[in-house]
């Protein structure tokens, strides 16, 4: 195998994309561990949060260093009108996508979360 061949992998549908750096930082004991391992998610839903606030949900192909990811299935929740930081149930499905790591605020698997009520807000007439 030639050290592109190592760099370099090439996923379905043409996309490629190289393989991250894992982050890492050293302890007390000297042993690093990483403070980001995207790996665990390849192949599995995620949800991404994006600067402007959209918000994107998709299975995780690839990543890179710069944290660009390669989304498939994606489904962007749409935002509401009077207030564009707000989503709503709207959706549009997106299909193959790549979220440019610049804009991505957040990654969160989406098995074992649940949405709940916000306990800070105030109950109407209160």
């Amino acid at each position: 195998m030639t050290q592109v061949d190592k760099k370099l992998r090439i996923m379905p549908r043409g996309v490629a994309f190289c393989k991250a750096k894992e982050i890492s930082t050293h302890n007390m004991s000297g042993r690093k561990e990483t403070v980001l391992d995207l790996a665990k998610f390849v192949d599995k839903g995620v949800q991404v949060k994006l600067t402007g606030g959209r918000q994107v949900t998709g299975t995780l192909k690839g990543y890179d260093q710069l944290l660009n990811l390669v989304l498939d299935e994606a489904v962007e929740f749409l935002r509401d009108q009077d207030d564009p930081m707000k989503t709503t149930d709207q959706t549009r499905r997106l299909g193959l996508i790549v979220c440019r790591g610049t804009a991505v605020m957040l990654v969160s698997p989406t098995d074992g979360t649940d949405e709940i009520a916000n306990p800070f807000t105030q109950p109407d007439g209160a």
